[in-house]
């Protein structure tokens, strides 16, 4: 008895132990997130970086950041659906090599992505597309190219754990009923993936806003032109524009609740 007693309570300890060493991780990581908030407020104040909001060249910023996020993680996802779709669904040779090539924009610098095209484009076929189809260095399809590549790693990896969760038996039974493999997953996977979907998508939107690295390594920050919000934040830090830098990182800042509230709520109502 005093065995099984001592076994209990030292399992007990080990519970709370672990409890509280759980709440002090969680404590601490919450604590810290709020210190930042407050530090942007409490820094600047509230009513200088709002009327910096009123200002020209923050309000170009912002409405370019829009945008090219937008265009870009649209398109994104036109290219993210249909490549997460056959990394989830096929094997075939090399699947392991794309899947892990797909991934490199995830753990790179975004700096080394922005140097690789401008590298590409120095090149004799890149040289080519910029005299005769479209110009990419130092303008905004260069924006919204270092945008793409950065949100297409992201929703591709999405999709793909969404196309994984959704059981390929109602693929072949829609088939057995008739439907084509286009039309199986247009009326079958795609409506039960609505949910993975629009994380993705959102996720792609949140992460290409917030870049710097390869935007501003392919497009520069030319004022006025290229200066997307976080290259304008750091524009004005350097120009010792206090409030309209702490006004943009309060945006980026709204955005990224914004964005991770409603993929909580889609990733909840896909529970419902």
């Amino acid at each position: 008895m005093a065995l099984a007693g001592g076994v209990v309570g030292g399992m007990k300890l080990s519970r709370s132990l672990f409890a509280l060493s759980l709440a002090c991780g969680l404590g601490g990581a919450v604590s810290l997130v709020l210190m930042m908030l407050a530090a942007q407020i409490g820094f600047a104040g509230v009513r200088a970086p709002i009327a910096a909001l009123g200002r020209p060249d923050i309000q170009h910023a912002i409405k370019l950041s829009l945008f090219c996020a937008t265009i870009a993680a649209g398109l994104a996802m036109l290219v993210a659906i249909p490549s997460a779709y056959v990394l989830a669904r096929y094997r075939f040779p090399g699947r392991i090599l794309i899947d892990v090539l797909l991934d490199i924009p995830i753990i790179i610098s975004p700096i080394a992505i922005g140097i690789t095209l401008l590298l590409m484009f120095r090149s004799a076929p890149g040289s080519w597309v910029q005299e005769h189809l479209l110009r990419f260095v130092f303008e905004v399809p260069g924006i919204i190219l270092a945008q793409f590549i950065i949100a297409l790693a992201l929703q591709i990896r999405v999709l793909k754990a969404t196309f994984e969760e959704i059981n390929p038996r109602l693929e072949q039974v829609a088939r057995y009923l008739g439907c084509g493999p286009w039309a199986a997953m247009w009326r079958v996977t795609l409506p039960l993936a609505r949910p993975g979907m629009v994380a993705a998508l959102l996720l792609g939107w949140g992460r290409a806003i917030g870049d710097y690295g390869a935007t501003v390594t392919i497009a520069g920050s030319v004022k006025g032109k290229t200066d997307t919000i976080p290259i304008s934040i750091v524009l004005n830090w350097s120009a010792v524009r206090i409030e309209a830098a702490v006004a943009l990182v309060m945006v980026l800042t709204s955005i990224a609740l914004l964005v991770l509230l409603a993929v909580r709520l889609a990733a909840g109502g896909s529970r419902t």
